[in-house]
């Protein structure tokens, strides 16, 4: 994990908010033509030909991340890839974001420079322009506010509504690793707040802990499928569980499905945690959320240009609406999928 500075603390209030936006966002350049103002102005002003993507995401602290365990730089760039994954999702390429934090008197100046390192990275490996955003106070804590914007034409946009019966189900990497990633960092906080001076062993769970702190937003694949000559009838981001993503599809584009369990992409890390932790990895992959892949259909034409291929998993198909949508399991029983992703509303959660 990277520390965070706490080697220094810079009142918020020597620089006020004009001097803090200044100065957060001071070393963002600017990559795309279509950004023609950036931060600096009133409003930012783009130029772009094709359709545009927008989408927002607020994470609260507490809710969303706890900073016990969460690193503000790895924070920063999180906050930026939940964002960047709904607009591949939509098939598109993300182009521009705007940031607005508030934040209590206990953040100095210090600790908002490590957020916003996390947001550059981001920013600078996906090619991203930040263009605006704002700052505030809190009493409660962090607040986050990403929007992205993307553009794509528009004959290639990606809905979750596009599925037909007998598409091929399709998801990129592996699933289950974010959510098991939380529960040894869930752990081992325990564990310290019983014994501050305990040095676990956490190499074996890097994979895992890397999946929860820093995710990767699925660009590639976006790119990878054009690539392949291959357009996706239906396309979703795995953020809240992959059976909760499923039925959105189905709802959306009015079929069903039959996803098989032996198909489901598991890391062996992923695997051997579940053991450890004595959890279904199955129930892991079908509700466990925060992976951040891509979940798409494609025609059964499409089969043999993405067979075989290290990035894709083929893990069913869709049937008519009346079949319903059902996990086959390794045993060759049916059994009803129903969505238990995570739902921040609920008491608890």
């Amino acid at each position: 994990m990277i520390e965070d500075k706490d080697t220094q603390r810079t009142s918020l209030e020597k620089l006020g908010e004009f001097g803090l936006i200044d100065h957060l966002t001071q070393n963002f350049p600017i990559s795309h033509t279509s950004t023609i103002k950036g931060v600096g102005d009133d409003a930012a002003v783009l130029s772009i030909d094709n359709s545009t993507v927008i989408t927002t995401d607020l994470l609260i602290e507490g809710v969303h991340f706890d900073l016990s365990y969460m690193p503000l730089k790895h924070l920063g760039y999180k906050a930026v890839m939940v964002n960047l994954s709904d607009v591949y999702a939509m098939n598109a390429i993300a182009k521009q974001i705007t940031v607005s934090i508030a934040v209590s008197n206990r953040f100095p100046l210090e600790a908002l420079e490590e957020l916003y390192e996390g947001i550059a990275m981001a920013c600078k490996l996906y090619t991203v322009d930040l263009v605006g955003g704002d700052t505030t106070s809190s009493k409660t804590g962090m607040l986050i506010s990403v929007t992205a914007i993307g553009e794509v034409k528009d004959k290639e946009i990606t809905y979750r509504s596009g599925a037909k019966p007998n598409d091929l189900l399709v998801v990129s990497g592996d699933l289950g690793g974010a959510y098991m990633g939380l529960q040894v960092l869930e752990r081992e906080k325990e564990v310290f707040k019983v014994n501050p001076e305990s040095q676990p062993d956490l190499e074996p769970y890097s994979y895992i802990m890397e999946r929860q702190l820093k995710p990767e937003a699925r660009k590639d694949i976006v790119e990878l499928l054009k690539n392949l000559n291959v357009s996706p009838t239906a396309m979703i981001d795995i953020s809240d569980g992959l059976s909760s993503e499923i039925l959105h599809l189905c709802k959306n584009g009015n079929v069903g499905c039959n996803l098989y369990e032996d198909k489901i992409p598991l890391d062996p890390t992923v695997i051997s945690a579940c053991e450890e932790f004595n959890i279904d990895s199955t129930m892991v992959a079908l509700s466990g959320g925060e992976d951040y892949e891509l979940l798409f259909t494609v025609p059964q034409t499409d089969f043999k240009k993405i067979r075989g291929n290290p990035n894709l998993s083929i893990i069913g198909h869709m049937t008519d609406a009346a079949e319903g949508a059902y996990l086959i399991t390794r045993g060759n029983t049916k059994i009803p999928l129903t969505a238990q992703g995570w739902n921040s509303f609920e008491t608890g959660s």
